[in-house]
């Protein structure tokens, strides 16, 4: 699908080879989304550019990213999709950026341009530049990486209230945690923040890069905001890294608790089978079937038995209870 947008607002071309191939020469920005052959075609004959494929966007070297070709900066960046779902994960956007019109080409559904969208259509007026709309963009997809990274923090912030519950708040019963629920939490924000720290890290490429290539191959002065984007780039990638670690503590806490309340029931276990061992010794002395046991034919020799098991259990529990063991 591939759509154009001009000052005036957008246009859809669902067939750009029949009579749309020409509308693209006067808009400012020509978003591709999951295109078909057909149209990537179709495109590339209207601008003049190769464009790359998808397995292309995929490539993580540098230089497959970040590269100027026919007057076109081309840049590919890491976009974080599906972040506020239980399957996060992330999807490579690429940039075309040529004097007077910007290119974006997705094989996916992305929040920042939905919403970036939204806001061309309303005020096309305010980005009447392919630099304005390129910045506008790359701001909602910054600002969709600050909105994740404030809900990690929050949703860590309640697990360390699980984690961390003070058992004296609860002297009738101490609350039970669901470590199993408690680990996933951790594992989903710990992914939620390894996509931020690496969408971060490819937007500040991608800022560097086009601060170096824009005046030269796009004769176009760089925006002032550019230098703002990346000041807020550094900024969160700290803070992704701080969150990153947080994650790895809280993973260290969650496993330090569940070997604790494991060793609580080992320990809990050993102590029943010292407490029990004694009485059951008594019980087997006095089930074996010898004919001659001095107290067999004792009229006392039943509650003696008895009251002799009792004392040999609940005289190791006392020793163990006073010295702190139990």
């Amino acid at each position: 699908m591939v759509t154009a947008f001009t000052a005036s607002g957008g246009l859809r071309l669902d067939r750009p080879l029949s009579d749309g191939a020409g509308s693209l020469q006067g808009a400012t920005w020509i978003d591709m989304l999951d295109p078909s052959a057909e149209e990537t075609r179709a495109v590339e004959s209207a601008l003049g550019i190769e464009l790359p494929t998808r397995k292309d966007i995929e490539e993580i070297e540098i230089s497959s990213r970040l590269y100027v070709e026919n007057q076109t900066v081309f840049m590919t960046v890491t976009v974080m999709r599906r972040a506020d779902t239980p399957q996060p994960g992330t999807t490579s956007v690429t940039f075309a950026y040529q004097s007077g019109r910007l290119l974006t080409l997705r094989f996916a559904e992305i929040t920042p341009f939905t919403a970036f969208e939204s806001k061309f259509r309303k005020t096309p007026a305010a980005f009447s530049t392919a630099q304005k709309v390129f910045m506008g963009v790359l701001d909602e997809i910054i600002d969709r990486v600050a909105d994740i990274l404030e809900f990690v923090g929050s949703d860590l912030n309640a697990v360390s209230a699980i984690i961390f519950a003070d058992p004296n708040q609860h002297p009738v019963r101490k609350p039970t945690v669901d470590h199993t629920a408690v680990l996933t939490r951790i594992g989903r924000n710990g992914e939620r923040a390894a996509n931020a720290r690496e969408s971060l890290v490819s937007i500040g490429r991608l800022l560097g890069f086009v601060g170096e290539a824009t005046p030269t191959v796009v004769g176009e002065a760089l925006d002032e905001h550019w230098r703002t984007m990346r000041r807020d780039v550094s900024a969160l990638s700290d803070h992704a890294t701080f969150l990153s670690d947080k994650v790895n503590f809280f993973l260290d806490a969650t496993l330090g608790s569940v070997n604790i309340e494991q060793n609580n029931i080992i320990k809990l276990f050993s102590v029943l089978a010292v407490v029990f061992l004694p009485p059951t010794l008594i019980a087997s002395i006095y089930g074996m079937n010898f004919t001659y046991l001095p107290e067999l034919r004792w009229v006392f020799g039943y509650p003696f038995s008895i009251v002799l098991m009792l004392v040999a259990a609940v005289l190791p529990y006392y020793l163990f209870k006073r010295r702190g063991w139990f």
